[in-house]
């Protein structure tokens, strides 16, 4: 089974937080992969946090991407806009880059690790679970 990791998971990974390596030994580095928008959101981050000053390894997420699998979102684009009509229609739209980050963990039959299930759970046919430890 695939494991695509959501921003956030990633973010603890770095952090050395949650225990989130434990979790990716556990279900071995290979099985583990984000998808095109985690790859931008930490491009970003990192970048955001050198041009304040923060004390962060530079390169780090670049090392990160090129020994992870980067999935392509461009197989969860039809599906990412079904349930986008469907969930504004219904009141309970959820952001563009969550949405589309789940959309490509069903386009790829992978389970989605991430922090934050209250909303991902409102997407049909996704199966995820929280590997963080509080």
């Amino acid at each position: 089974m695939k494991y695509l990791l959501d921003t956030n998971i990633c973010i603890h990974l770095f952090r050395g937080q949650h225990s989130i390596a434990d979790h990716i030994q556990e279900h071995q580095w290979e099985n583990c992969c984000i998808s095109e928008i985690t790859k931008a959101e930490l491009l970003f981050g990192e970048e955001l946090a050198l041009r304040r000053g923060k004390n962060v390894p530079k390169g780090a997420v670049g090392k990160f991407v090129a020994a992870i699998e980067v999935l392509p979102i461009s197989e969860g684009i039809e599906l990412f806009a079904r349930e986008k009509a469907r969930l504004t229609c219904q009141g309970s739209p959820i952001e563009d880059f969550d949405l589309l980050i789940a959309c490509t963990a069903i386009a790829h039959n992978c389970i989605l690790v991430s922090e934050n299930l209250k909303h991902m759970d409102r997407i049909e046919g996704l199966r995820a679970e929280n590997w963080v430890e509080r």
